[in-house]
């Protein structure tokens, strides 16, 4: 049974960083795609960032580029996801999520729909 589980949300000020992690199990986790969403609150989700199956290619939201960086531990089964110089509009429920194309040559989606399996999600406090 695949498994995705976030950590490593929490509290924190403005200007601050912290790195969000996600365990995965239950499948081959190296063959797939790999991507970061988040909810805002009283917002839909929205796509954040995503790195192909093999770490080579990275996407980010343009809300994030330069602050934000993707990265995975096939050995570990763990994507990570560093946040930098946080702002309070970057309070959200941050979820992984596992694309549904085994080996995929296609550039990753930036929609939910193109993502299989998902995690329950961590919240991320941006104080002022």
């Amino acid at each position: 049974q695949v498994q995705l589980v976030e950590s490593g949300g929490g509290l924190v000020q403005a200007g601050d960083s912290l790195r969000v992690s996600c365990a995965a199990s239950g499948w081959l986790f190296s063959a797939y795609g790999m991507a970061w969403f988040r909810q805002p609150p009283g917002k839909e989700r929205e796509f954040v960032a995503a790195i192909s199956w093999g770490g080579d290619n990275t996407y980010y939201a343009d809300s994030v580029k330069g602050r934000f960086t993707i990265s995975r531990d096939n050995n570990k089964k763990a994507v990570y996801l560093q946040m930098s110089s946080l702002r309070p509009e970057d309070t959200a429920v941050y979820y992984c999520a596992a694309d549904g194309i085994r080996y995929a040559s296609r550039p990753l989606p930036q929609t939910q729909n193109g993502y299989r399996y998902w995690g329950q999600g961590t919240q991320v406090t941006v104080s002022s």
